[in-house]
């Protein structure tokens, strides 16, 4: 999670069947997390498997998963050699994530605009699908910055977000949409420049066939085509 919450909406494929609650992002992932990990996700699918590509080799790496949830990213890297570190604001998200095995002990609630690490402790932070719930990016890049020399940034794509799609999830017979701001790549681009990183790469995925199955099984299969033509998921690499 990060400041407020972690990991990214299940049901973000386009406007929320009404009627919906909107709800801070904390509660959300409070209600949300004792089914978080039991249906697919296809923009976590997306990110995974482009960003999983860009990560490369992390064997013998320090990385930090700011904003962590259950534990989706510490788990991929810990099975490739890395050791893992997590921090969620959460605290039924981060027991998820201590529950999983090889995990427990290795996350601490925590907000991603403090976090509880010394200057320069990891090689790459990872903070995913957690800025667009934060009124700023600035707070959260200077303290990345801080403690990581290398930061990547996944979110839900401003052209997305402009579109209409949305942070939401359904709990029983009630959908939840969750409180978020559009953050553009200019500003976190000018955020990052003034926390002292410079940008190396950056990629706009759209969902492809891998995401078409994840679509059938929720329903929504109707509307792939249509949601491919945009970019669904923005992330960018900066260094120091």
């Amino acid at each position: 999670m990060g400041a407020e919450a972690g990991g990214a909406p299940q049901a973000a494929l386009g406007k929320p069947l009404s009627p919906h609650l909107e709800i801070g992002a904390r509660e959300g992932y409070r209600l949300w997390s004792a089914a978080y990990d039991d249906a697919p996700n296809a923009l976590l699918a997306l990110e995974m498997r482009t960003l999983s590509v860009r990560l490369g080799d992390v064997r013998g790496q320090r990385i930090l998963d700011a904003g962590s949830g259950t534990g989706r990213w510490m788990q991929w890297a810990q099975a490739r050699g890395a050791y893992v570190f997590g921090i969620d604001a959460c605290h039924e998200m981060v027991l998820k994530a201590e529950q999983k095995a090889g995990l427990g002990g290795r996350s601490a609630l925590a907000d991603v605009r403090g976090i509880p690490l010394r200057d320069n402790a990891v090689d790459c932070a990872i903070c995913s699908f957690t800025m667009g719930y934060l009124p700023s990016p600035g707070s959260v890049l200077r303290e990345l910055a801080r403690v990581s020399r290398c930061v990547i940034v996944s979110d839900l794509h401003p052209d997305a977000v402009r579109a209409g799609w949305t942070r939401s999830f359904r709990a029983g017979a009630q959908t939840y949409r969750f409180l978020h701001y559009e953050h553009s790549m200019a500003e976190l681009d000018d955020c990052a420049r003034r926390a002292g990183l410079t940008p190396c790469w950056r990629v706009e995925a759209a969902l492809g066939e891998p995401e078409r199955e994840i679509f059938r099984q929720a329903g929504r299969e109707s509307v792939f085509d249509e949601v491919c033509l945009l970019p669904a998921v923005l992330i960018t690499l900066w260094q120091k």
